[in-house]
């Protein structure tokens, strides 16, 4: 993924909600788990993941809908309110100190393919999966997938990330 290709920007349908990306992401997944096919209507969701501060409106401000999740802790997904497309999303897991941008709404989705696939056990069937990217039954390990620079960004927003999940525990 080129660097000059950041920032990237993108946006709904209507061209309400529109954002600029500052950075590449984090890393890319593509998840097969029935979730995300139910919750993209798809065979899969393509997530990228970005500091939220990363993520700059450039329209008008989604609305959070808080929508049920495998994990039974839900999440939040930001849609345009007026033709309800998907933008991004916040898990529990990072709360909002991570977004979770649907790709396939950059201007330019070209831009991230999947740095790998996930929960590839519930793929369905007629998907086939490319050589060379790493696919798991569920989830992977981190340390061992993630680039040295995209540790490096996680290490510095892990305070942030601890406080809200601690916030949450209250």
């Amino acid at each position: 993924m080129p660097t000059q290709s950041f920032p990237a920007e993108g946006g709904c349908d209507c061209r309400a909600v529109r954002y600029r990306l500052q950075t590449k992401p984090l890393f890319v997944h593509c998840c097969h788990c029935r979730w995300c096919q139910r919750e993209s209507g798809a065979a899969f969701a393509l997530n990228a993941m970005i500091e939220a501060d990363r993520v700059i409106n450039l329209g008008v401000a989604p609305e959070v809908v808080d929508t049920p999740s495998d994990s039974g802790r839900g999440q939040k997904i930001a849609r345009c309110p007026n033709c309800r497309v998907a933008i991004w999303s916040h898990y529990a897991g990072a709360g909002p100190v991570v977004a979770f941008v649907r790709v396939g709404t950059l201007d330019n989705p070209d831009l991230l393919p999947p740095d790998v696939h996930i929960f590839s056990a519930s793929k369905q069937p007629w998907v086939v999966l490319p050589e060379g990217t790493p696919a798991f039954a569920e989830y992977y390990d981190r340390e061992q997938l993630w680039p040295a620079q995209s540790l490096a960004r996680r290490q510095a927003i892990l305070p942030l990330i601890e406080a809200w999940q601690a916030s949450r525990k209250k």
